[in-house]
């Protein structure tokens, strides 16, 4: 969704806000704006397009001076983008200025009431109501008419709010869209996230949801939604800096791609004890764990297929049965859940919107819950009764690599822990489990460095305009994160099959030199996929296999083959979706797509 900064304190706002905004671009990139008070007045500069073409217009800043200001960087929800669709949003007299992230859903409701108190509108958004709402309820005390607005609007949102008769003040306010305020030397400040604040401060507050934050120069307060004050606790954050820097790639997908060996290690060491898988910061003991009869992964895009795949690995390892939902259709099938299952949330932002409801929708009906999430002091983090982390560090590029490739690690050894508690494997079967997972990063470091040959491929099929994955098993679970890799970014229209269904109808779509990538990594299966690819390369396909070393028998198959490392057959996808992350990300950078910014896509999806 979009990104909000601001920013009050003893230095010009304008460069700090665009500076913020920089480190939120990945939050949606249509128009941007800002909002300085100038010593008189707030002015607005906004603009359609990247945030540079705000940054050449203020001149990086320089042209609008004032020490407090709000900025946001867009993704259209309501309207195109546009001068006037752009935050931030005045009211009428341009006395009290908005910046939003989220969605207002009563908004033509409260619209046509507004209307009919006389107010005007000249933009196609959701926020300009707030703006509006805001001067209705204002006399003379912020605080309260920020409650009642609160009071009013449904949906979600993060707001930042200055008003022009309270020049020395910010105001902040969430329900459901992140926010953080952070407290530095020279001033305080609001964003959406936390790489947007790091350059200036390590100390910040989590703001929970119906929170205000009232910022000056010098103070923080906090405040409930009946405008009563209360007490935050700040957290210290320890990233690198330099983790939000493109450190000299040239795309933040690419030095994301990179750093998975590293963010593998991360999350895998801290859990290996003396040999042993240790995972006490969930805090569930053996007998809880004994009595899970069902387990439901809850996902959306990437943490979804790394649902997918944790499926066959509890199931198989562990043998848990587990459902695995897209969280947007949870909630609305209302699923079936009993007193002993166990739903694990799957989120890198931990804030996906329907990852949230779904995540809530279980606890109303009191069903234990388990975050697994990047982002330290998220909302699914908060309100999950148990969470694990994958340490991935900040990820910038809107598709996924680094934080995927955490999850799957969390997920493998929650199945093996949870197998040896439940007496499925032994001590000994352990021991070759955490093995095999501790080659991992080695493993990816050789994949990645074999780059060119991925490279060379993908130049051949710049062009192409149809591109299918096809597997079997967790091979199939590996297509479908490949297939979405490669659309999100380069364009190309690509689909997922199970290779056993292509006969069912999909085998139609095949023509001479159409691509079909095949994941071929389950040993037990190898002979069943062979047999699909060859169906498909008597019908004209040319079959890109991905498979593990010593399966030389697909090479009299397939066209051209990448070969992975041997693994544990349940960890192959680790390994297997190197080549495919390649191959997509070269596609689109020679068809001179931006990469870490695709279209119509955003980083964290935090409405519905």
């Amino acid at each position: 969704m979009c990104g909000i900064v601001g920013y009050i304190g003893a230095s010009q706002a304008a460069p700090i806000l665009l500076d913020g905004l920089s480190k939120l671009e990945y939050r949606g990139y249509d128009s941007a704006g800002i909002a300085v008070y100038d010593g008189e007045n707030i002015k607005v500069q906004k603009a359609i397009g990247r945030l540079k073409v705000l940054s050449e217009q203020t001149h990086d800043g320089a042209t609008m001076t004032g020490m407090a200001g709000i900025g946001h960087t867009r993704w259209a929800t309501h309207g195109a983008p546009s001068n006037q669709n752009a935050h931030p949003h005045f009211n009428q007299e341009e006395t009290i200025a908005v910046v939003h992230n989220g969605i207002i859903e009563n908004y033509l409701k409260l619209k046509k009431h507004l209307e009919g108190k006389g107010y005007q509108f000249v933009s196609d958004t959701d926020t300009e109501v707030v703006a509006h709402l805001l001067d209705y309820y204002y006399k003379g005390d912020p605080i309260e008419a920020i409650t009642r607005v609160m009071h009013r609007v449904e949906g979600s949102y993060a707001l930042g709010i200055m008003f022009k008769a309270h020049p020395g003040i910010l105001y902040a306010v969430r329900k459901d869209s992140p926010l953080i305020v952070g407290h530095g030397k020279d001033g305080n400040l609001i964003a959406s996230d936390v790489p947007a604040v790091l350059k200036y401060t390590r100390n910040v507050y989590f703001i929970q949801n119906e929170e205000i934050a009232v910022l000056s120069e010098e103070n923080i307060g906090f405040y409930n939604v009946d405008g009563e004050e209360i007490t935050k606790e700040s957290t210290t954050i320890d990233w690198d800096i330099n983790a939000a820097e493109k450190g000299g790639y040239e795309h933040f997908m690419l030095k994301e791609m990179y750093e998975q060996p590293q963010t593998v290690r991360d999350t895998l060491n801290p859990r290996i004890k003396d040999g042993a898988i240790d995972i006490e910061e969930l805090g569930m003991s053996e007998e809880e764990i004994c009595m899970i009869k069902k387990i439901h992964i809850v996902a959306c895009g990437s943490a979804y297929h790394t649902g997918v795949t944790a499926k066959y690995v509890f199931e198989g390892v562990a043998r848990i049965p587990v459902e695995v939902d897209l969280a947007s259709e949870f909630r609305y099938r209302n699923p079936i859940l009993q007193q002993d299952d166990l739903v694990i949330i799957i989120s890198q932002s931990g804030e996906t919107a329907d990852s949230l409801a779904a995540l809530r929708e279980a606890k109303n009906r009191g069903i234990k819950t388990l975050g697994i999430v990047n982002v330290v002091g998220s909302s699914i983090a908060r309100e999950a009764d148990k969470v694990m982390y994958t340490w991935a560090g900040p990820e910038i590029a809107v598709a996924t690599t680094k934080a995927y490739s955490a999850q799957l690690v969390a997920e493998y050894l929650l199945a093996i822990k949870f197998a040896q508690i439940r007496g499925e494997i032994t001590d000994a079967e352990v021991a070759s489990y955490l093995k095999d997972l501790q080659k991992l990063p080695e493993q990816i470091e050789m994949l990645l460095s074999n780059k060119e040959k991925i490279q060379h491929f993908a130049n051949r099929y710049i062009s192409a305009k149809d591109v299918f994955f096809v597997g079997r098993g967790l091979d199939y679970a590996i297509s479908m994160e490949g297939s979405l890799k490669l659309k999100e970014i380069s364009y190309i229209h690509s689909e997922a099959y199970a290779a056993g269904e292509l006969k069912h109808g999909t085998i139609s779509l095949i023509e001479e030199g159409t691509l079909v990538a095949a994941v071929v990594t389950q040993e037990a299966l190898y002979k069943k996929t062979i047999s699909n690819i060859v169906e498909l390369t008597s019908r004209g396909a040319f079959v890109l296999a991905v498979t593990n070393t010593g399966n030389t028998e697909i090479e009299k198959a397939a066209d051209y083959v990448i070969y992975i490392p041997q693994t544990n057959r349940w960890f192959t996808n680790s390994l297997a979706i190197i080549p495919l992350q390649l191959f997509s990300y070269y596609v689109s950078v020679g068809k001179g797509c931006d990469v870490d910014k695709p279209r119509n896509l955003a980083k964290s999806v935090t409405v519905e």
